[in-house]
């Protein structure tokens, strides 16, 4: 029997992938970006950052070096040998907020701060999945069913606020210690002091699993898996080797009737159509949909649109 027979007719077919691009921020833009580099504003701050997917030229035809950017208040330095480090213009303070305004996501407060590893605390593409699944949310909310979220890989918490904001009780999941305490600070700002969020600092897997075995269940699941890690007991995770096993794992803690399951990359070892097929599998003996495609941001100066990762989503 051919594999199409043997599926069920209600399982789910991925779309084609398709772009999304987080064209709703009002506190933070991409400013420019070429030779390697992109130029940010994130509320008042103004920050030059490497990333690898910027391989065009810019179009004025400067360099990439601190003296080819004007107006920028932090710059990101690559070592050759690996990491990097920031040179500051004037002082900064120690951290700073912007705001979420626009969408299904509206009221979100972050806290970011440069971080020696180049990042802010905050992927502001990823608007485009919080409002998304915060209208699903609040959609079955509003139907008078309440919604529980797994965040896995929760990072400092932008999703677990969101779909709290949405309505929703959260577990969030990361098996970095800061990275958790920097939820509760995001939590707080966005007004959630006293929201339905429970904060786990453990090893993602090792969570699922006494899940399982606790007999909890949710109504969506949220991951954002890196390519390689390390769990709170010193664990290796290896995308290639234990993506398929924990969606198999999380399969197991999502509901009867689940609502959403999202899946984000930021590795170019996975592209849209792998996750796509990775959830058509997981859920094909649940029906609903499945999309997949790249996230991004646009380039303010010239209309560009910079790729910045991958989603899956699949909906009931």
């Amino acid at each position: 029997m051919s594999a199409a027979k043997q599926q069920s007719p209600d399982a789910p077919q991925p779309a084609r992938p398709a772009l999304v691009v987080a064209e709703r921020w009002r506190d933070y833009q991409l400013l420019d970006c070429g030779m390697g580099m992109k130029q940010e504003r994130w509320g008042e701050f103004t920050l030059v950052r490497p990333d690898p997917q910027i391989i065009w030229p810019r179009r004025d035809g400067g360099g990439s070096g601190p003296a080819d950017w004007k107006n920028w208040d932090g710059y990101y330095h690559r070592h050759d040998t690996g990491g990097g480090r920031w040179e500051f213009r004037r002082p900064l303070p120690e951290y700073w907020k912007i705001g979420y305004n626009a969408g299904a996501s509206s009221g979100l407060v972050f806290k970011i701060r440069p971080t020696s590893f180049k990042h802010t605390g905050l992927f502001p593409e990823q608007a485009v999945n919080w409002d998304w699944f915060s209208e699903k949310i609040r959609a079955v909310k509003s139907a008078g069913r309440e919604v529980s979220v797994l965040n896995l890989f929760g990072y400092t918490g932008a999703a677990t606020c969101a779909a709290a904001a949405a309505g929703a009780s959260v577990c969030h999941v990361d098996a970095a210690e800061g990275m958790v305490k920097w939820c509760r600070e995001n939590a707080a700002l966005s007004g959630l002091d006293v929201a339905p969020i429970r904060f786990i600092t453990d090893d993602c897997m090792k969570f699922v699993r006494r899940e399982i075995k606790r007999g909890r269940r949710y109504d969506a699941i949220i991951m954002d898996p890196p390519t390689y890690g390390r769990g709170s007991g010193g664990e290796m995770w290896k995308l290639e080797d234990h993506l398929w096993e924990l969606l198999c794992e999380c399969r197991e803690v999502l509901c009867d009737r689940p609502l959403f399951f999202l899946i984000n990359a930021y590795t170019a070892r996975l592209s849209p159509t792998v996750v796509a097929n990775l959830l058509g599998e997981l859920m094909h003996a649940s029906g609903g949909a499945i999309t997949s495609g790249e996230v991004g941001l646009p380039v303010q100066r010239d209309g560009k649109v910079l790729p910045c990762g991958i989603y899956g989503r699949w909906e009931a």
